[in-house]
């Protein structure tokens, strides 16, 4: 689906990989911005779309990530 209003990954969408497999989970933006913060994905982590499309554009390809996560009570 191309990117836009009604693609769920939003305007831009980084896939992360490990090992070179690829893990199903995104760092995309949404056009459901009253969602971001709730606990309503899959693991992805969601932006605002134009937070998103500025992540894109300043990251290169293969770019190392680091996932840090809490403990939830």
């Amino acid at each position: 689906m191309d990117a836009g209003l009604k693609n769920p990954l939003g305007a831009r969408a980084l896939y992360i990989f490990r090992n070179g497999e690829d893990t199903l989970y995104r760092i995309h933006g949404s056009p459901e911005w009253w969602t971001i913060g709730k606990s309503v994905s899959s693991g992805c982590v969601r932006m605002l779309n134009q937070d998103a499309i500025d992540l894109y554009n300043r990251v290169p390809n293969r770019t190392e990530i680091l996932v840090i996560g809490s403990a939830m009570a």
